[in-house]
């Protein structure tokens, strides 16, 4: 069994580090044809920075595989000997404590050279080393009080409940529902959420809430700027009864008119229940990963040399998660897709679709979003159509932008009126 196992984490690290090579290879060739959406100088930018973050993942892959290597090798054997072969939830909790840790430990490298190296260099990092201090033990903080409960929880049910897979496929979904309901106070704890001001934004914001069938619970600027120079918004909560959150980076570059149509797409995702279908596919692959660590057998455990005790079990579905989730992963891109372009068009009968246009397109250059993937990336990775086909979609010719680097100063939309 655990022969099968290597060799199915090898397959899938063959297949991840094949994909990284095929899209490298990919944007830098290119990166020197001919640009679209944008003008040469930042097209070129835009491919350099996708080629800089490939790298780095492709890095990632091969140690991610090492260490998957080294956990099956050596390293749940060492973890257990530090902390016992008791059963217990405190046992269970203390290993897991310990093997986040350890992979914590190995990641945090890559998580600062692409924030303050890569991001940094193209202009996107804010966050300075005592914020991204602070921000890090306030996660490990977190995670130690609510993680650390869950986890408890989990174990518990494994060591005492027959069919603990069952039950603890049970308790995580419900807990993806809590951290759903609950990500604006979690995200309050790193950023400052301050109240819109009275004013037609947004009135036409909550107006437009209204007829999509939605209950306001507030639109909030957060303060993005100081960590970010990216663009994002989205909807806090479940159900009917949402906040509106709009990064200050999103206000401070897209237009009135512009911003409502975003919006306006997100707010199809609510019209088309999208909300409700990614949570069912979450539950499905969280079923199959929870069916599939319950039925392991206990002689892959003495393989390599441990009890399998909670911590054990829990730890090694952890590790296949990410294989799991790779074979899910076309089938959640293709709904995703497909449910994108739906919100857009949703996005452009409220918002207009010059302006949801318009949006994308500035979307696109402030964010350095190179418009073109390998479709190996596209297929496997992709929650979101390829820009050009969105634009397609809209009925918009990509071909029509040529503006040499910069925005015309009265924005793409007034670019595209003149030219109907």
């Amino acid at each position: 069994m655990l022969m099968t196992m290597m060799a199915i984490y090898t397959l899938y690290t063959l297949l991840r580090v094949y994909i990284s090579v095929m899209q490298i290879g990919f944007i830098n060739q290119e990166k020197r044809g001919e640009p679209v959406l944008m003008g040469p100088g930042k097209y070129r930018v835009a491919g350099n920075y996708a080629v800089a973050k490939e790298k780095l993942s492709l890095v990632g892959h091969i140690v991610d595989y090492l260490l998957f290597v080294w956990w099956m090798a050596k390293g749940f054997a060492w973890l257990q000997g530090l902390v016992g072969a008791e059963d217990t939830v405190t046992n269970a909790v203390l290993f897991l404590f310990g093997f986040f840790a350890v992979n914590f430990v190995v990641t945090l490298p890559f998580e600062l050279y692409e924030k303050f190296k890569i991001d940094e260099a193209y202009g996107f990092n804010k966050m300075t080393p005592k914020m991204f201090v602070i921000d890090t033990l306030k996660q490990i903080v977190l995670f130690a009080l609510i993680g650390g409960a869950v986890l408890g929880a989990l174990a518990w049910i494994i060591a005492h409940v027959e069919h603990w897979w069952l039950w603890g496929f049970g308790l995580i979904f419900v807990v993806v529902l809590g951290a759903n309901v609950l990500m604006p106070f979690f995200m309050g704890l790193f950023y400052k959420f301050t109240p819109m001001e009275e004013g037609e934004l947004r009135r036409k914001i909550e107006a437009m809430m209204e007829e999509a069938g939605l209950n306001s619970q507030g639109v909030f600027v957060m303060n993005a700027g100081e960590k970010s120079t990216k663009l994002n918004a989205f909807f806090g909560g479940l159900g009917k009864s949402k906040r509106v959150v709009l990064f200050d980076t999103l206000l401070a570059k897209l237009k009135d008119d512009e911003l409502l149509a975003v919006l306006g797409h997100e707010l199809g995702h609510f019209r088309h229940g999208d909300i409700w279908k990614n949570i069912a596919l979450t539950g499905g692959l969280l079923f199959v990963g929870f069916f599939l660590a319950g039925n392991l057998p206990d002689s892959l455990f003495a393989q390599i040399g441990v009890v399998p005790t909670a911590g054990v079990k829990i730890a090694m579905l952890m590790l296949l998660f990410p294989v799991l989730g790779f074979v899910f992963t076309p089938i959640m891109s293709y709904v995703s897709q497909h449910n994108e372009y739906a919100a857009d068009a949703y996005g452009s009968e409220v918002g207009g679709k010059n302006h949801l246009v318009s949006a994308l397109l500035k979307l696109v250059t402030e964010n350095k979003s190179f418009p073109k993937s390998h479709p190996l990336v596209i297929f496997f990775y992709h929650t979101h159509p390829p820009i050009l086909e969105r634009l397609k979609e809209l009925g918009f010719d990509a071909s029509r932008v040529d503006l040499d680097g910069e925005l015309p100063k009265d924005g793409i939309f007034e670019f595209i009126k003149k030219e109907e």
